[in-house]
């Protein structure tokens, strides 16, 4: 059962969720990349290899990925902050759109999908990324600088919206946006750990609020939030992100990075075998309950039959 084995005291899990968290903060640290986009189908396995019913296992994966960002962005933030590599007037200009466009997706649209559309979705946004990833090709720069309120808004909007859907910080659309406005690379990405933040907090709010049901059925989750596991996650993480930031100078970060992407690929096609499988059993509930809708219909004409002739 899902409410004993999906437990805190569980070793087995305890041991796997601080590995893994010690393997993403260590990859985070190293690459410079939101583990979000990698930590959801993982936590995905996880969870569903410890009895999480399919219905809210994406969900719950994807919300708990995001939940991790409001950690690792504060530390992100110091260290870019002590190097003066965040723009605060593009943070303050596009938090509101970020805000509201997470909270919009967390707090509705989130809660709305069904886990097939919402891994499928997944896993087609995670494969491009990485494709893109393995291009390696350096973002476009140009002096167009940054558009009025209004569009800032609506793309802080977008923005917020696509990560609420992935459960990630959104520095694979933030970075492109900032430097195609002329910011430089290292200022674009200090500024997008910042916006991950706002990102995340906004998300959380919308899972906990959509799925606050949840928490009365299966211990451990508020609204779409797997608490214990968050904290478990974020001890080790927190500890190795460090030691790969200094470990960045002296390994091959780009191969490294190629490597990642390739990683991301296979997770994007886990998460894309997930869809298939939650399409088919949608098919398969809505087979069985037509024919029990058919077998009730035959059942009151017979009965209808019986007191035809019982009156005759």
């Amino acid at each position: 059962m899902f409410e004993s084995i999906l437990s805190v005291l569980d070793p087995v899990f305890i041991v796997s969720l601080l590995a893994l968290g010690a393997a993403v903060g260590y990859a985070a640290g190293l690459l410079g990349i939101g583990g979000g986009m990698v930590l959801a189908p993982i936590l995905a396995m996880l969870f569903g290899s410890h009895g999480m019913p399919p219905d809210i296992l994406v969900h719950a994966a994807i919300a708990t990925s995001m939940a991790t960002i409001l950690f690792t962005s504060i530390s992100s933030v110091r260290a870019h902050r002590a190097n003066h590599n965040i723009q605060w007037s593009i943070v303050w200009s596009m938090a509101p759109g970020l805000v509201v466009g997470s909270l919009l997706v967390g707090g509705a649209l989130f809660a709305l999908l069904k886990t097939a559309w919402l891994a499928l979705f997944f896993s087609v946004f995670v494969a491009y990324n990485a494709i893109k990833m393995l291009k390696a090709r350096p973002p476009g720069v140009d002096n167009t600088p940054m558009p009025g309120p209004v569009a800032t808004f609506g793309v802080g909007a977008g923005i917020g919206a696509l990560c609420g859907l992935v459960g990630a910080g959104g520095a694979f659309l933030s970075v492109p946006f900032m430097t195609r406005s002329g910011v430089p690379i290292h200022r674009a990405i200090g500024t997008s750990a910042a916006l991950g933040f706002p990102i995340a907090l906004a998300s959380c709010l919308g899972y906990i609020y959509s799925g606050w049901h949840l928490g009365s059925v299966y211990p451990g989750l508020i609204g779409y939030i797997y608490w214990p596991g968050l904290l478990l996650f974020v001890c080790t993480s927190m500890l190795t992100a460090p030691m790969g930031a200094r470990m960045s100078s002296r390994l091959p970060v780009r191969t490294l990075k190629r490597l990642f992407a390739c990683l991301l690929l296979t997770l994007a096609t886990y998460m894309g075998w997930q869809a298939v499988q939650a399409f088919k059993l949608q098919a398969t509930s809505g087979a069985v309950s037509m024919n029990e809708a058919r077998q009730a219909a035959g059942g009151a004409v017979s009965m209808n039959d019986v007191r035809s002739a019982s009156l005759s």
